[in-house]
């Protein structure tokens, strides 16, 4: 179970029935998470098989890996040969 009991809306989540955008709830009831949507009246289990893959940014990117991939730049001159 990832939600609680109490109805909360999901930000930016569009419904798969009415295609209304932020109209949908999450919540549990007896153990199973549903969406819901409160304009067309949807519903559904939400059945999460695994946690999303959080995407690489700088900030959880360890100084090592930064380090490993950065390369200097080096200026060249165009009126010297």
């Amino acid at each position: 179970m990832a939600f609680s009991t109490k109805k909360q809306f999901i930000a930016g989540v569009m419904c798969p029935k009415c295609s209304e955008m932020d109209k949908i709830q999450a919540y549990a009831e007896n153990g199973v998470d549903y969406r819901e949507c409160v304009r067309c009246g949807f519903k559904d289990e939400m059945r999460l098989s695994s946690a999303p893959r959080e995407v690489e940014t700088r900030v959880n990117t360890s100084s090592d890996e930064i380090a490993n991939q950065t390369q200097p730049v080096r200026l060249v001159d165009p009126t010297k040969h």
